[in-house]
């Protein structure tokens, strides 16, 4: 066993043990694209459901392009990790406008589409056009480093450029293999090489595995160094008029949770009342707050105060494009962040 037998056997593996039967293994670059943007952080069982809605919704690039980015949002609304979906929608208007509607076949160019890095785009180049290129996510970082024994952690640059080094000497010769080896890459990853608890005498790599030889499976690859996860807090305010509706505040484009519809907040519960009249023009009256919980992002944890305020008096024309008013049910199909959807649900 060796290098030069790597992607023969892991294309041997993948026909007889990978996954087949996946919606989006066709060759389709914008099926494909789509799946590779919502599997960035989210596992496929949880995305599978959101694509198929989403597909439905807008099923092709020129319907994403068309589509406002609220009605994107809204389809996104559960997924998180929001700038994907804004980067999608900027993505689609610009094949649109630069390529004509139809999406680019070398991964340099798909790699300058907004929202698509080194790796996405020769993983979509592969599946879609056979194209020769490495690809290096999370799966395959974990394959090459227990493979090939390389320590580090690798998010550090170093150690990344001597992953792509590697990754790129082990691509087959026949570029028809093409997608079949780096869906191979992906499905080793996600269901032999597993973080925790690798199959190993099921996998087709570990005759020649350092990590398996020196016993060092669950040392690589190397954690990333663990850093104080901050906490930060804000509250929320739930204001409801006499119809029974809630106010939403259109987030800033970017940031956390850019360009949803969200509650208001404010510092404190002591600030709330001056908030409402001072932003909104709105006179309140407060209720009790409501129990703290608590939202984790990838890089701090949140803890939000539910704030309940009923309007007292009168209320004065909102800004559509910043505020408006929504029932229960508009709000809950709008794209709204988690947390918020959990708190209107309850």
């Amino acid at each position: 066993m060796s290098a030069a037998t790597f992607s023969a056997r892991l294309i041997g593996w993948q026909s007889s043990h990978g996954r087949h039967d996946l919606p989006w293994q066709v060759s389709d670059p914008y099926r494909v694209w789509l799946s590779e943007i919502m599997l960035q952080q989210t596992q496929v069982a949880t995305v599978i459901p959101y694509y198929q809605r989403f597909l439905d919704r807008f099923p092709t690039i020129a319907d994403l392009a068309a589509a406002t980015q609220d009605d994107v949002l809204a389809h996104w609304s559960g997924l998180g990790y929001y700038s994907r979906a804004r980067n999608l929608h900027a993505a689609a208007q610009m094949v649109m406008a630069r390529f004509g509607g139809q999406f680019p076949h070398l991964p340099a160019e798909i790699a300058e589409l907004p929202g698509i890095g080194r790796s996405t785009a020769a993983a979509i180049a592969a599946f879609s056009f056979n194209t020769q290129s490495a690809i290096l996510d999370g799966n395959v970082k974990r394959v090459l480093t227990r493979w090939a024994g390389i320590a580090g952690f690798p998010g550090e640059k170093a150690i990344e450029n001597k992953l792509w080094l590697l990754a790129e000497s082990l691509l087959p010769t026949n570029v028809t293999d093409m997608p079949a080896y780096t869906q191979a890459q992906m499905d080793l990853g996600a269901t032999v090489c597993t973080p925790k608890k690798p199959a190993c005498l099921a996998c087709p790599l570990s005759d020649d595995c350092i990590a398996k030889a020196t016993g060092r499976q669950l040392e690589l690859p190397t954690a990333k160094p663990k850093k104080a996860v901050p906490e930060r807090s804000t509250v929320m305010l739930l204001i409801h008029d006499d119809a029974g509706r809630v106010l939403l505040e259109r987030r800033p484009p970017t940031g956390i949770w850019g360009g949803l519809w969200s509650l208001p907040e404010t510092g404190s519960t002591l600030d709330a009342e001056n908030a409402c009249r001072e932003r909104f023009g709105l006179r309140v009256e407060l209720e009790p707050a409501l129990a703290d919980f608590t939202h984790v992002f990838t890089h701090f944890r949140l803890t939000i105060t539910p704030q309940p305020a009923v309007i007292t008096g009168p209320c004065n024309a909102l800004r559509d494009d910043e505020l408006r008013w929504f029932s229960y049910p508009e709000a809950l199909a709008a794209g709204i962040p988690t947390p918020l959807r959990k708190l209107l649900n309850r």
